[in-house]
């Protein structure tokens, strides 16, 4: 069965940010992770790429099922464990996204009975701390491509990376769902990925990637001087009240290598060094 040509065009609200949190009181996440991990796995067995039309068909002869072309990222989110199923079509030749990047894509979202629910055909970038948790981690998985300036000063892309993610609904919208997305919806998205934005959201001299000092790929969650604001968006990470950018004793540029007192904290992030 080819992808239906049923097109629910949305707002960019679709795809950016996706609360998981539970509605319901008698939900239980833990058991629904289990059900999308089954859906996805009978969907990968019984669907395959048609390399002519880049469109996914259900198997009908002996075509090579995705399952079979898949990698799988485990994720645990809320202390629950997920598998976010991607299958790379195109690596890109550029660089990788974190999780906290900005990246240029295209891509159309569908459910896994075929029916597109959005679709973006021109470039766009999207902030990957702004989007689906199975975005900001699916997107980790390509790399960028080259950037083309023609003699007209526009411009394009070449050599990018490209390829299918397969999201489990805790990844995505959860049990709330979306404007045109059920609840407990797994979700398929073919991307690109055509260029890469490095993120420093507060503008303090430290890549928003370089803030995640429990290492669990979410710069959500770290905030070092626990004033509710993460250290990526907070431009005084440790609260003694002068800017991040500015403690920087060696005059480098750069406030991760200044450590005054020695004492293995670097100075933006130890509240007793001015």
């Amino acid at each position: 069965m080819k992808i239906k040509n049923i097109l629910f065009i949305l707002t960019l609200g679709l795809i950016i940010t996706a609360c998981n949190k539970d509605d319901k009181d008698n939900f239980n996440a833990t058991e629904q992770a289990v059900i999308d991990d089954e859906a996805l796995v009978k969907y990968l067995q019984t669907h395959y790429l048609n390399e002519e039309d880049g469109g996914i068909w259900t198997i009908d002869a002996n075509q090579t099922p995705l399952m079979d072309q898949v990698d799988v990222q485990n994720i645990t989110e809320n202390d629950i464990a997920y598998k976010l199923y991607y299958l790379v079509e195109k690596v890109g030749v550029g660089i990788a996204p974190t999780s906290s990047d900005s990246v240029l894509t295209t891509y159309t979202g569908m459910t896994l009975d075929s029916i597109v629910f959005d679709s973006r055909e021109s470039i766009i970038w999207l902030p990957l701390t702004g989007v689906i948790t199975g975005w900001s981690y699916g997107f980790t998985n390509f790399n960028a491509g080259t950037k083309i300036i023609n003699p007209d000063e526009s411009f394009n892309y070449t050599d990018y990376g490209q390829g299918i993610l397969f999201i489990p609904s805790g990844l995505a919208y959860g049990n709330r769902g979306s404007s045109g997305i059920s609840p407990n919806t797994p979700l398929v998205f073919q991307i690109t990925l055509q260029d890469v934005h490095l993120a420093d959201h507060d503008n303090d001299s430290i890549l928003s990637s370089k803030e995640n000092y429990d290492g669990d790929n979410n710069v959500k969650n770290d905030d070092t001087d626990k004033d509710g604001v993460p250290d990526y968006l907070d431009p005084d990470d440790d609260g003694d009240g002068v800017l991040t950018k500015n403690e920087d004793a060696n005059g480098d540029g750069n406030p991760l290598n200044d450590d005054t007192d020695g004492d293995g904290i670097p100075d933006y992030l130890d509240a007793d060094t001015k």
